[in-house]
């Protein structure tokens, strides 16, 4: 099932999903977010026993939210802060979210096959699914601090479930890249794959999962979220509140027109 932005593939008892704007670094628009939720739709009308997410061509899974003009959402973000108004701010959030938590919160497990760069939000899906398959060559880097933001897909709370709060600050209060091996390291990762072949391999396990007993595996993933949810759920609404206020303050101003111009940012201290 082809879209212009995102490809939904069936493979047997297992659904591919490619995340394609390859131009964009396989970059999240206005019209990326409606076609992930048109995939969960879809999804939900006829489960498979897995679901593998990747990102199309080599170099990236996904850099995450398209912070560019071209993208409609973008204005949202200007108008909020320009007017100090964090209820723009929070109705774009919940757009997002809305269109990230239903696809990842279909029952059947979901697996990143992380094939390059997972940036911002990019990251912050990639720690949503269920496991993670690495290319060595892959990076892992929370980079909205750069830009003045802060996670706000979800991916904050994610982060922490899967690191910790130590590793999680680390991470996005620096906003640094981490490589594969680190990413294992620090638990991100459930495997690295071999070179150019984390589609590949997440596949394969994805397999694995669909020759189980269908009902035995929804019911041991909705224990493991369910886990993850005991102390999430309070932290997604603060991540959302707080990412709504950040984004009033104007902070990212500074941050996304240095991105855009591709230099270094100056942001001026708190009053």
């Amino acid at each position: 099932m082809p879209y212009e932005s995102l490809i939904l593939e069936e493979r047997g008892r297992v659904a591919l999903v490619i995340i394609n704007r390859p131009d964009k670094m396989n970059a999240f628009d206005e019209e990326l977010f409606g076609n992930l939720e048109s995939v969960t739709e879809k999804l939900k009308a006829g489960l498979p026993r897995a679901i593998v997410v990747t990102g199309a061509g080599d170099r990236a899974f996904s850099a995450g939210f398209d912070v560019n003009p071209s993208n409609p959402m973008v204005k949202r973000i200007i108008d909020a802060a320009t007017r100090k108004d964090a209820g723009p701010a929070k109705d774009l959030i919940r757009a997002i979210r809305r269109a990230v938590d239903g696809f990842v919160g279909l029952p059947v497990p979901m697996i990143a096959a992380v094939n390059g760069m997972a940036y911002g939000g990019g990251a912050e899906l990639a720690m949503r699914c269920d496991m993670r398959v690495l290319d060595p060559g892959a990076v892992i880097c929370f980079s909205e601090t750069r830009l003045g933001l802060m996670p706000d897909w979800g991916g904050g709370t994610a982060l922490i479930g899967i690191a910790g709060t130590s590793c999680a600050a680390d991470l996005i209060l620096t906003g640094r890249k981490v490589d594969a091996a680190e990413a294992y390291a620090m638990g991100l990762a459930n495997r690295i794959s071999g070179k150019g072949r984390s589609l590949e391999e997440a596949l394969a396990i994805a397999e694995m999962i669909a020759s189980n007993g269908p009902r035995a595996v929804r019911s041991a993933l909705a224990l493991s979220r369910g886990y993850a949810a005991l102390n999430g759920v309070n932290s997604l609404d603060m991540e959302e509140k707080l990412a709504a206020e950040l984004i009033a303050s104007g902070e990212c101003f500074h941050g996304v027109a240095a991105f855009l111009q591709k230099r270094k940012p100056d942001f001026p201290d708190i009053d």
